[in-house]
């Protein structure tokens, strides 16, 4: 179960730098000069929506790995230390008793 963990946790640092990287190289929408001066876009034949292209592809992709293997991680995690609560710490605190009134 661990050499899974482990794993899981390497192809989702390897995914993180992917996605990184193929955000990075994808040009803006309005990227060229006459988005600059709020024109419909010169590169592309039907304006600034064009047809996804394989950068996108790949990043819609990594993104699905990277949730994928976020969540992976997650189920892996709790299997293998067991369920954790946030008022874990305040059941052991010792319960004092009241104030007694009038004083």
């Amino acid at each position: 179960m661990q050499i899974l963990f482990y794993f899981v946790i390497v192809l989702h640092v390897i995914v993180c730098f992917f996605l990184i990287g193929v955000v990075l190289l994808q040009q803006g929408r309005s990227a060229d000069l006459a988005g600059a001066f709020g024109g419909q876009g010169s590169q592309t034949a039907f304006g600034p929506r064009a047809a996804a292209n394989v950068l996108t592809k790949l990043t819609t992709w990594a993104a699905i790995v990277f949730m994928c293997t976020s969540i992976g991680l997650v189920v892996l995690f709790v299997r293998s230390t067991g369920p954790h609560s946030v008022t874990e710490s305040t059941h052991s605190a010792p319960v004092s008793a009241p104030a007694k009134p009038g004083k």
